[in-house]
């Protein structure tokens, strides 16, 4: 019972709000620790990785990551780099590190869709998505532990039970809880371009162009909800995102071409 009443006290003392969306979560990590490993990481992959000398890339992509970090309107130390690499990818870590990769370039087509990439991954950073998902893996390790410690030694089905409860705290809890992240990331990306001034109508046809074409797994087993569902989700929410779009002070459209 005691046991109960701490871990209680530790979720309900160790909640965040994200301030866009109002949703609570609980992190057990702290900002300065995350934003160190955020700072690390990021000088990590820049020195292995070719940054572009493309000057036209490089220009819109880090307008578009400005443009957007200022309309989410938190304070972090925002840093910007763009890499040569084939890999459709873009992240940005705590404390506001963001890097991009050029093979993001082709399927967002525009400048527009580009910023809604680097919204959704300014919401990642935002949400502390990062310190909640290391917050829900040693959560999930510690009742591995305790379930480990309860059963008996001699029962013959243990190592069974616990291979299922590893299992099942994965498929059950792990995925779906990166893809709440995911979602939670979307509708947040969409927003921030909209009041940067980019027309939200982009966002769902950028995955719309992600899901042509590409064999994925199943939703169900997969860290990020399925590329259609993403779309639909970001059409239900872009008549809010669109008046947001309309109040906004500059209007850029759909931005430069890409790539």
């Amino acid at each position: 019972m005691r046991l109960l009443f701490l871990l209680l006290l530790l979720v309900l003392t160790a909640c965040v709000v994200n301030r866009l969306t109002g949703k609570r979560s609980f992190v057990l990590v702290s900002d300065d620790v995350m934003n160190q490993l955020g700072s690390q990481s990021y000088q990590d992959v820049k020195a292995k990785s070719q940054v572009s000398t493309n000057p036209r890339w490089t220009e819109i992509s880090r307008r578009a990551a400005l443009r957007v970090a200022k309309a989410s309107e938190e304070n972090f130390n925002w840093e910007f780099t763009l890499v040569e690499s084939k890999e459709a990818n873009a992240f940005a870590l705590p404390g506001g590190k963001i890097m991009v990769y050029t093979g993001i370039l082709a399927p967002a087509q525009n400048e527009a869709a580009l910023a809604f990439v680097l919204g959704h991954e300014v919401g990642h950073a935002i949400a502390r998505h990062g310190a909640q998902r290391i917050s829900q893996g040693l959560i999930a390790e510690g009742a591995l532990v305790a379930a480990d410690l309860l059963l008996a030694r001699e029962n013959p089905n243990r190592d069974l039970i616990l291979a299922g409860l590893g299992l099942g705290a994965e498929v059950g809890v792990m995925l779906p809880f990166s893809r709440a992240h995911e979602s939670e990331a979307d509708y947040m990306g969409i927003i921030y371009m909209a009041r940067a001034g980019y027309d939200p109508a982009e966002a769902a046809k950028f995955w719309t162009r992600m899901g042509q074409g590409q064999a994925k797994p199943p939703e169900f087993l997969s860290t990020h909800p399925s590329d259609d569902r993403r779309a639909r989700d970001l059409l239900a929410v872009l008549p809010t995102a669109q008046e947001i779009y309309l109040k906004s002070p500059v209007k850029y459209g759909s931005g430069e071409a890409l790539p």
